[in-house]
């Protein structure tokens, strides 16, 4: 072994690998320079290697050398060899410079010199997401490029910036939820140092930061975890195999989730996660992962002394995910205790009145009153009939959860991706319309999420785009995506090819159309309904009860009333402080005597904004008028 491959024998615990059922693991290391790129051939240009030992409950350290050293991975890539097969890549690796089919190398995450001692964090409170994908956010889809842009956010009202998946994958570009380095952060964004300093600016301009996290699969493209042990299980999610939760060797495989999750707060300073996917899951346990996870996030946010967020996908309208944990000693199920969870019943509902759509899962949305029972209540599905999944579905949210709780969004990238062209709303609805879906996300009782480029009815698309290497992989996904929408009246050439670069470039945004026609006039919407979400108390009230949205299904009306009062019976004293009123139809609205002396607070058609009460006072077709009484913050 070269002497220029030494240091300390301390150094050795650097390199501890788990893998319970290998009879002998190799530590090597390669000589490459960062930015090779590699492929499943594994083809790493090895120069020195150390046996590795035993050190109990599965786990693997390297083995003392004749001088008492081990290699130092400081200008050297570094992966294992289990039973003689490899190298591959460390499953823990914080950093893998030529993708996940390359060596991995360390990252010290105590040298970034942290600027944010002063920042206190921001629980769901009045909080406003902003779901962004770092690869097509700008041009040059970095970490660093993006933090040029987060005065843009904060002008918005934005106080949590959403990221999709950051971790490593291979190829040169990717949707995010497919990827398999789950502690590294891809190259092609920056790696883990950009990582930290993103971080550190949103935290500058008083943004929190969210990282969205995909626990429930794998991807299909570098994924070397069976490798080394037991992670996964048969079950299959539907994207990918399922992780080994409650099986054999489990304990291991969820400490794996649960330091990622605690690696996320302690080393990148970010102020939660959003969870992928939860309902894929499959955990038989009696504490349940999440529970598991929401309790150490708990602990660590006091630890930490600032609020840590824990927000759960979950397609099964199930309060129990932000239900509180029980205490000790406590009876029954309880909750798991996250913060949030995302309620794709809003999206459908406003998705349908808004286009008009009702295929699918949007059939059960077709009548208006769908809008208001979930603008009410929370979720439609409350243990109704779903026509889609042929059974009922849901139960109800129940009183004792904040308004916050639920995160809730008219677009994001499931729901524009995963149409066949992905096109946004704008590509078929006018402005008084896009302006009306606005009005309902921003100033209705739940936590809005904006997708980027929404806030100026962004004319580009965002399409499903994949840079799979592997042909077979290749030819299998592109086919994949044209019989997912064959029953659907688009041709093969329609449905553009995830495979094709011009896919993933179509997708970026053209932030200098931002500043022209009817993107400007939107964009000046969104930064007022901002303003006003933090400016008026009762457009953040978490108590449910001060909400009430009722709708006139045949001329396609839509009132809702914000800061509602209650009498000592429970009923409603009078019009809330804040009330929306909304044509979604060809005829105009009447303003309610109730309110006509109520101030205009903002108001758009499809005409462009509208600067002051309409003489005949009514709500123009396919508009909006937000009004406030007097006196009111």
């Amino acid at each position: 072994m070269s002497e220029d491959l030494s240091t300390e024998a301390a150094e050795s615990s650097r390199y501890a690998v788990w893998a319970p059922q290998a009879r002998g693991v190799e530590l090597v290391f390669t000589d490459e320079e960062p930015g090779a790129v590699h492929d499943a051939e594994h083809r790493w240009g090895v120069v020195a290697s150390v046996g590795m030992e035993p050190a109990g409950d599965g786990w693997w350290v390297p083995e003392p050398t004749v001088d008492g050293r081990v290699p130092t991975e400081t200008d050297h890539g570094y992966g294992y060899r289990v039973d003689g097969e490899g190298p591959f890549p460390d499953p823990r690796s914080r950093c893998q410079p030529d993708t996940v089919h390359g060596p991995s190398r360390l990252f010290d995450s105590s040298a970034h010199p942290w600027q944010d001692s002063g920042w206190a964090g921001r629980d769901l409170r009045g909080a406003v997401f902003y779901e962004l994908h770092l690869g097509t956010f700008t041009d040059e889809g970095t970490l660093d490029a993006a933090a040029e842009r987060l005065d843009h956010l904060v002008s918005l009202g934005v106080t949590h910036v959403e990221l999709l998946p950051v971790n490593s994958f291979a190829g040169t570009h990717n949707w995010g939820y497919d990827g398999v380095g789950w502690y590294a952060v891809d190259a092609s964004y920056g790696g883990p140092a950009a990582y930290q300093r993103f971080v550190d600016a949103c935290h500058g301009v008083g943004l929190a930061v969210i990282q969205d996290v995909v626990y429930n699969h794998l991807g299909p493209s570098g994924n070397y975890l069976p490798q080394f042990g037991p992670y996964l299980t048969e079950h299959s999610t539907g994207w990918g195999s399922g992780l080994n939760l409650d099986g054999p060797d489990s304990d291991e495989v969820r400490r794996y989730i649960l330091d990622n999750a605690r690696m996320w707060f302690e080393d990148y300073h970010v102020d939660g996660l959003r969870l992928d996917a939860v309902h894929a899951l499959r955990d038989s346990r009696a504490v349940h992962l999440l529970e598991e996870l929401a309790a150490e996030t708990d602990a660590l946010s006091e630890y930490l002394g600032r609020p840590l967020v824990l927000v759960a996908e979950s397609d099964q309208n199930d309060p129990r995910l932000i239900t509180a944990r029980p205490g000790p000693g406590a009876d029954g199920a309880g909750g798991y205790g996250l913060t949030g969870q995302w309620s794709d019943d809003f999206h459908h509902a406003v998705h349908v009145a808004l286009t008009g759509e009702t295929d699918g899962y949007y059939a059960d949305f077709a009548p208006l009153s769908a809008l208001a029972k979930v603008l009410n209540g929370g979720f439609f599905h409350d243990g109704s009939w779903s026509s889609f999944r042929q059974r009922h579905h849901g139960r109800p949210l129940g009183e004792h959860l904040p308004s916050e709780a639920l995160v809730v969004c008219v677009q994001n990238h499931d729901q524009v991706g995963n149409r066949a062209a992905g096109d946004r709303l704008a590509a078929s609805l006018d402005e008084g319309q896009l302006a009306i879906g606005a009005a309902l996300l921003l100033t209705g009782p739940f936590t809005p999420m904006l997708f980027m480029g929404e806030e100026w009815a962004a004319s580009t698309p965002w399409q499903f785009f994949t840079a799979h290497r592997e042909p077979e992989l290749a030819q299998a996904v592109t086919e994949g995506r044209r019989r997912e929408f064959a029953r659907m009246a688009w041709s093969h050439d329609a449905v553009p090819d995830p495979q094709s670069p011009e896919t993933f470039a179509a997708s970026t945004l053209r932030w200098n159309e931002a500043e022209t026609g009817r993107h400007a006039r939107m964009l000046a919407l969104y930064r007022s309904l901002g303003r006003l979400r933090a400016e008026r108390r009762e457009l953040t009230d978490r108590d449910r009860s001060t909400t009430r949205a009722v709708v006139d299904d045949e001329r396609r009306w839509v009132r809702m009333d914000r800061g509602v009062e209650r009498g000592d019976a429970g009923a409603d004293v009078g019009p809330g402080a804040v009330v929306l009123l909304a044509a979604l139809g060809a005829e105009p609205m009447p303003i309610p005597d109730e309110v006509r002396g109520y101030s205009l607070l903002a108001g758009h058609g499809a005409d462009g904004p509208c600067t002051a009460v309409p003489v005949d006072a009514r709500v123009p077709s396919h508009g909006f008028l937000l009004l406030g009484r007097e006196g009111q913050s």
